[in-house]
């Protein structure tokens, strides 16, 4: 398996979770969320290094926690930028000379096994761009400005993303450089690659691999993790997640 550069996006404000900290610092079940989503990347193979992306006000508190979890493969805290695109590029940056292919997984994902990481990782070595996805399950409308539906897309061809999403380096480099140049700005790292030219490989996600926004999140991730360890505990070993 390839070795692979891990950039963990944690900077953003989380204003839905209506919370006083940044909430990649609330508990789940008694650790922080985003201690719990770095432990995936550090116990995976795959794994060779990973650069954390902070605001300035929380960089001294997640080196901390990286000291205090002991978190051996974070080679880097750097500041990130106004938007999340930049954010991004700034972590490719900071990764070594060594690393030739790039996995973007936002910070308040801390739900996937390592059993699902480590599929994905394998598949997606098969292609140049590879993001998570899973078929969505209610019908989906697309509309106009005032809400009046436009079209009813077939629900077969639609997927929600998720991340982790995987790129060779050199492509990811060269889509944030040719999206500077001409100001394309987007949330999502897969329609650089998407906006570029190039075709995005969708490989098959997790229900469980949700990203905690709200309230409502973090209480279903608790529930999920609770479920998890309960069938641990009953003798279950196929669940690599706590």
């Amino acid at each position: 398996m390839v070795k692979l550069g891990v950039i963990i996006p944690a900077a953003g404000q989380g204003k839905r979770m209506g919370a006083s900290v940044n909430k990649q610092f609330l508990p789940l079940q008694g650790r922080p969320l985003l201690a719990h989503t770095l432990s995936l990347f550090e116990r995976s193979g795959a794994v060779a290094e990973i650069v954390i992306v902070s605001a300035k006000e929380d960089r001294e508190r997640i080196a901390e926690l990286v000291r205090t979890e002991g978190f051996q493969k974070v080679s880097a805290i750097v500041l990130g930028g106004e938007e999340r695109q930049e954010s991004v590029f700034a972590g490719v940056k900071a990764l070594s000379s060594l690393i030739q292919r790039v996995a973007v997984h936002d910070g308040a994902r801390p739900l996937l096994t390592c059993l699902e990481l480590n599929r994905f990782f394998t598949e997606a070595e098969k292609f140049r761009a590879a993001i998570m996805a899973v078929p969505v399950k209610d019908t989906i409308k697309r509309v106009d400005a005032q809400g009046k539906v436009l079209e009813t897309p077939p629900r077969e061809t639609l997927r929600a993303v998720q991340t982790p999403q995987v790129f060779a380096r050199s492509l990811l480099e060269e889509a944030h450089h040719k999206a500077r140049e001409a100001g394309y700005l987007t949330t999502d790292d897969a329609a650089l690659i998407e906006w570029l030219g190039h075709p995005v490989q969708t490989l098959m996600g997790s229900l469980e691999n949700i990203k905690i926004t709200t309230p409502e999140d973090l209480d279903l991730a608790e529930a999920i993790l609770a479920k998890r360890m309960n069938q641990v505990n009953h003798g279950d070993r196929s669940l690599d997640s706590l």
